[in-house]
């Protein structure tokens, strides 16, 4: 399985945006994810389960995840995510990005 080699983000805390901050968790961790959102109560299980998803697709484990979502829309979201990976080093599945 693929990992993060250092501490990135992507994305800003703009209206319509979000920004994910990504880091290597420890060893067996397992996805470790915060998530804030101002569509949290409606929404925040979708952005959960998006993120995981790309995680997932790329073969990443044992790793933080912090995302602060302003409304992002899906696709925004997957781009962040996969963003914040190549910046933290993970070596990216190019058939997903």
């Amino acid at each position: 399985m693929s990992g993060v080699l250092k501490t990135a983000q992507a994305g800003t805390l703009e209206s319509g945006d979000i920004m994910i901050t990504i880091a290597s968790g420890p060893s067996d961790s397992g996805i470790v994810l915060e998530l804030d959102s101002i569509v949290l109560a409606q929404y925040g299980k979708a952005i959960s389960q998006t993120i995981r998803a790309v995680l997932t697709a790329q073969g990443i484990t044992d790793v933080y995840i912090k995302a602060v979502d302003r409304g992002a829309l899906d696709c925004t979201i997957k781009a962040r995510t996969l963003t914040a990976l190549g910046r933290a080093g993970a070596v990216l599945k190019e058939d997903l990005v």
